[in-house]
C-alpha cells in the first residue's frame, strides 16, 4: 500500500535531517579495521548514508506517486460522453482502423456546457467508422472532439507486462476514444518546444518512410534516427531478441554515447587547435571541457529526437552527470560517478526500476568497471616503443589489437555479468549474443546509424543513397540474425529463478569477473547451475488451471504433473499484436514450459483463435483439435489436427479429459458458437468444464444426451456471461462452486449480463472476472483452491483494486 502523502513528506524529512547527524555520530566510532580492510568508521558512515537514503528514497518516490494519482479520471464520468479540447501531443501511432495519439487538454465540459476536469494527458484512438475515416493527425494541432473516456485498466498476469505502470509513468491517467459526430480542428499548430520537437519527428518519419515505402526494415531505420520502434514487426522482435541484440533498435543508451563522443572528440580537437586560428582558446578554457559540453548537447538533440522517451532519458542523466563532475574537477572515482547518476535518475524517474532497462544499462555499466577499472595496463618494452614512434603502420597495429582486446574483454565482462539478471527478468538468457553482438554493434553503430542519420537531414539524391544503404546493411544483418536464430542453441530457458538463486548466481559472477589471480575463478560458474537448471513447477498432485486476463476472449492453460493443455488462445488484438504475443508465450517462457502437449481451439471466432498462429510459431505443438471448417486457414498451419468430437477421451498423470460437444448434429453447424468445443476435466470428485461459446440450444442438447457429465465444481461461463446462455437448467445440471468470466474491462457486449449475473449470486456459486480480478489461478486436487492475481500482486497504481 502507498503511505499516506503527509508520511512520504515526513520520511523525506527526516531522512535529510538525520543525515548530517547519523554521519557525527558515525565519526565517534574508533577509527580500527575490520576484516575486510575497512575502518569501523567507514561502515558505520556507510551504513547510515545507506539507511537514510532509503528513507529518502522512500518517500521521495510516494510524494511523485501521490502527485501524479491526483490527476484521476473521476469513476462518474467513465464512459459518458464529453466535449474535449486538447494538443495533438505525440506522433500518431497508426493502428488497425485508426490512429492513436497523446493529448494534452485544455478544457472539458459535459454535453450540456457543465465544465468538468479530467486528466491533464490522454491517450487517445480515432477510429475508422461508417461515415468517414478519421484525418491525418499532426503533433502541435489543436482539435475539440468528443471523447468518451475511461480509467486506466490493463491486463493483470504473472510475468506480463504492466501496462497500468507503464501508463503512470508516462503520465497518461486516462484512456479513451473519439466519438462520431463533429470534430474541428480549431488550430493547425500550437507553438511550444514540445511542439517544435515532435512536429520535427513527425516531418523525419514522414521523410523516411517517403524515402523507402514499402521496404522490409523501413522501421527499423526509424528507430534508429528518432526512437519510434512501433513500425518493427513483432517476428523481427522476436528475432532481435533471441539473438540478444534487441537493445540496438532503438535510440539506445550505445548510440547515445557513440554520438555525444563523436561531437565530443570533433569539438576538443578544434578547440584544441584554436579553429586553425591564433585565438589560442584552450589558455582560456581546456579542451576537454569544450569537448564534454559539446558532447552533451549533442546527446540532448538525439534525445529530443528520441522524444525524451524514459531509456533515453537515463543516458542523458548519466552523460549530464559525468560531463558537470568533469567540469567540477571532481572525477576521483568512477564507482561514485556511477552512483551519483543512479541517483539523478531515480530523483527524476523514481519508477524507473519497475523496467529492465534501468537495471540492465547499470548493471552492464558497473560489470564492465568491476571487471576493467584499476586492472588494465599498458605495457610496452622498447622494441615497441621504437617501433610505436618510428613506423605508422605498426602503430596502426599496436593500437588495433589493444582495441579488440579491450572490446573484448568488455563484451565478455557485459556477457557475462548480464546473465544472472537476464534469467531473472526474462527466464531466457541468448547464448549466440556474444556472436551476434560482436557482429551488430559495430555495423549499426558505426555504420548503420550514421548513415541513417545523416539521410534523414541531407538533400537528395545523397539522402536516398544514404538510406538504401543503410536498409540494404540491415537486411544483410537481419538474415544473417535469423539464420543465428534458428540454431538449436540459441537460446536458453529455464523457469524464472527464486531470489536466492540470483543472489547466489551473481556471487558465482563476481568471483567468475574477479582479478587474474583469484583462486578458481570458474568455479564461480557452478554458482548458475540452480538458476540454469531449475525445471518449471508442475502440480504433484490433480491440476492446475489458469484463465489468463487477456481481454474479451477465451485462454486457459491446464496442467499435470508431466502434461500441458492450452484451451483457446485469446483474441488478436491487430495485425501485429494477439493474446499469444502479449500474455500466453512471455507467461510459457517465464515458467520455463518449451512445449505443449495439445492446444484446443474451441471454434473460430476472433477472440478464441485470435492467437493461434503466434502460439504455433512460437512454441511445439504435440497435436490440435478444434472445431473449425475445413476450409480454415488455420488448419494449415495446426500439427497432428482433428477436429473435436463428443466421445473424445484421454488420461493424463490421472486426470480425466472428455470431450462432450460438438455432437455429429452440430459438428458442421453453420454458426462458430453453436460447435464449440466443450470439455471436462476431473479429477477425482472435482471437475472442470470449459464450454467456449456454446448458447441455450447447445446447452438443452447436453442436458439431453450428457446430464450426468456435466457436474462440475468450476464452470467457464458459457460464452463468457452473455444474455443467451447460462440457462436455469443447465446452471442446475454443472451446479457449480465457482465460475469463471474471461471477459474484457467495460467490453461493448456488455458481458457479462446483469440478469445472467444474478443467476450465478442467487445459486450461491462464487465468481470471478478476468476484468475484475486479473489473472485466476485454479488448483484442484483432493480440494478446490483459488487465486486472483490482482489480489497476489496489489499496486497502488492498479486503477481497480482488489475486490
Amino acid at each position: 500500500m502507498l503511505p499516506a502523502a503527509i508520511v512520504c513528506a515526513g520520511l523525506v524529512l527526516i531522512g535529510l535531517v538525520c543525515l548530517p547527524l547519523a554521519h557525527r555520530l558515525a565519526r565517534r566510532v574508533p577509527n580500527q579495521n575490520t576484516v575486510s580492510g575497512m575502518s569501523r568508521r567507514a561502515v558505520a558512515g556507510m551504513a547510515a548514508g545507506i539507511a537514510m537514503g532509503v528513507l529518502v528514497g522512500v518517500g521521495w518516490a510516494g510524494l511523485f506517486a501521490h502527485i501524479r494519482l491526483s490527476e484521476e479520471l473521476p469513476a462518474a464520468l467513465e464512459g459518458r460522453d464529453l466535449q474535449v479540447v486538447g494538443v495533438v501531443g505525440s506522433l500518431p501511432d497508426a493502428v488497425a482502423r485508426g490512429v492513436r495519439f497523446r493529448l494534452r487538454v485544455d478544457s472539458a465540459h459535459l454535453p450540456d456546457g457543465e465544465k468538468v476536469k479530467i486528466p491533464e494527458w490522454l491517450s487517445v484512438g480515432w477510429y475508422a467508422d461508417d461515415a468517414q475515416k478519421p484525418p491525418v493527425v499532426h503533433p502541435g494541432q489543436r482539435w475539440e472532439f468528443t471523447l468518451r473516456l475511461r480509467l486506466p485498466h490493463g491486463h493483470v498476469n504473472p510475468d506480463g507486462f504492466d501496462y497500468e505502470a507503464w501508463l503512470l509513468t508516462e503520465g497518461v491517467r486516462a484512456t479513451g476514444y473519439v466519438r462520431p459526430g463533429a470534430q474541428t480542428m480549431r488550430d493547425a499548430f500550437v507553438p511550444g518546444p514540445a511542439a517544435y520537437i515532435e512536429r520535427a519527428r513527425y516531418a523525419l518519419r514522414e521523410r523516411l518512410q517517403q524515402a523507402l515505402p514499402d521496404a522490409e526494415y523501413a522501421g527499423v531505420i526509424i528507430a534508429l534516427v528518432i526512437g519510434d520502434q512501433r513500425g518493427v514487426s513483432q517476428s523481427d522482435w522476436e528475432v532481435f531478441n533471441r539473438t540478444g541484440i534487441g537493445h540496438l533498435v532503438s535510440i539506445s543508451g550505445l548510440h547515445i554515447t557513440m554520438i555525444a563522443a563523436l561531437f565530443g572528440g570533433l569539438a576538443r580537437w578544434l578547440w584544441r587547435h584554436s579553429f586553425f586560428t591564433r585565438a589560442n582558446l584552450p589558455l582560456l578554457l581546456p579542451a576537454q571541457k569544450v569537448g564534454a559540453a559539446a558532447g552533451l548537447l549533442a546527446a540532448l538533440v538525439y534525445v529530443a529526437l528520441a522524444g525524451f522517451g524514459i531509456p533515453a532519458q537515463r543516458t542523458l542523466l548519466m552523460l549530464a552527470v559525468v560531463s558537470v563532475a568533469l567540469w567540477l574537477g571532481r572525477i576521483a572515482s568512477v564507482s561514485h560517478v556511477l552512483c551519483l547518476a543512479i541517483t539523478v535518475v531515480l530523483l527524476c524517474d523514481p519508477w524507473a526500476v519497475l523496467w529492465p532497462g534501468f537495471w540492465l544499462s547499470f548493471v552492464a555499466i558497473a560489470c564492465i568497471l568491476y571487471a576493467s577499472v584499476g586492472r588494465t595496463t599498458t605495457e610496452k618494452d622498447d622494441r615497441d616503443i621504437a617501433e610505436l614512434e618510428n613506423t605508422p603502420a605498426t602503430s596502426f597495429r599496436i593500437w588495433l589489437r589493444d582495441s579488440l582486446a579491450a572490446a573484448t574483454r568488455t563484451q565478455y565482462a557485459v556477457t557475462l555479468g548480464l546473465v544472472p539478471l537476464t534469467m531473472a527478468l526474462f527466464g531466457q538468457v541468448s547464448l549466440i549474443g556474444p556472436l551476434a553482438n560482436a557482429i551488430a554493434i559495430p555495423l549499426v553503430s558505426f555504420v548503420i546509424t550514421p548513415l541513417s542519420l545523416a539521410g534523414s537531414v541531407a538533400p537528395a539524391p545523397v539522402s536516398l543513397w544514404c538510406l538504401q544503404s543503410a536498409h540494404a546493411l540491415v537486411s544483410a544483418l537481419a538474415q544473417c540474425l535469423q539464420w543465428l536464430s534458428e540454431t538449436s542453441f540459441a537460446v536458453w530457458q529455464a523457469p524464472r529463478p527464486d531470489t536466492m538463486s540470483v543472489v547466489l548466481a551473481m556471487t558465482g559472477t563476481l568471483w567468475l569477473l574477479a582479478p587474474r589471480g583469484w583462486p578458481f575463478r570458474w568455479v564461480g560458474v557452478l554458482a548458475w547451475l540452480p538458476m540454469l537448471m531449475a525445471r518449471p513447477a508442475t502440480p504433484i498432485q490433480g491440476f492446475w488451471l489458469t484463465a489468463f486476463d487477456i481481454g474479451q476472449g477465451n485462454a486457459l492453460l491446464i496442467e499435470t504433473a508431466t502434461h500441458r493443455l492450452l484451451y483457446d488462445t485469446g483474441p488478436a488484438y491487430s495485425t501485429e499484436s494477439d493474446g499469444a504475443t502479449r500474455v500466453l508465450l512471455p507467461y510459457l517462457r517465464a515458467r520455463g514450459i518449451g512445449q505443449l502437449d495439445g492446444l484446443i481451439i474451441s471454434h473460430s471466432d476472433n477472440d478464441h483463435s485470435g492467437g493461434a498462429t503466434s502460439v504455433i510459431e512460437g512454441i511445439p505443438v504435440v497435436w490440435t483439435r478444434s472445431s473449425l471448417p475445413q476450409d480454415h486457414a488455420l488448419l494449415k498451419k495446426m500439427p497432428s489436427h482433428a477436429a473435436c468430437r463428443a466421445g473424445q477421451s484421454w488420461m493424463w498423470d490421472g486426470v480425466q479429459f472428455d470431450m462432450l460437444h460438438p455432437d455429429d448434429y452440430y459438428a458442421n453447424a453453420d454458426q462458430p458458437n453453436a460447435r464449440s468445443c466443450t470439455l471436462r476435466i476431473r479429477y477425482r470428485d472435482h471437475a472442470v468444464l470449459l464450454t467456449g461459446d456454446i448458447e441455450a440450444p447447445q446447452e438443452r442438447a447436453l442436458l439431453a444426451r450428457a446430464t450426468d457429465q456435466l457436474s462440475a465444481s468450476v464452470l467457464l461461463a458459457p460464452h463468457h456471461g452473455s444474455g443467451t446462455s447460462s440457462t436455469p437448467e443447465f446452471l442446475a445440471a454443472v451446479s457449480p462452486q465457482l465460475a469463471l468470466f474471461q471477459v474484457g474491462y467495460r467490453n461493448r457486449y456488455r458481458h457479462p449480463k446483469a440478469e445472467v449475473l444474478d443467476r450465478y449470486l442467487q445459486r450461491g456459486i462464487r465468481t470471478l472476472r478476468t476484468d475484475r480480478d486479473g489473472a485466476v489461478r485454479v488448483t484442484v486436487g483432493d480440494d478446490i483452491a483459488f487465486s486472483a492475481y490482482r489480489c497476489e500482486r496489489r499496486r497502488y497504481w492498479l486503477a481497480q483494486d482488489c475486490p
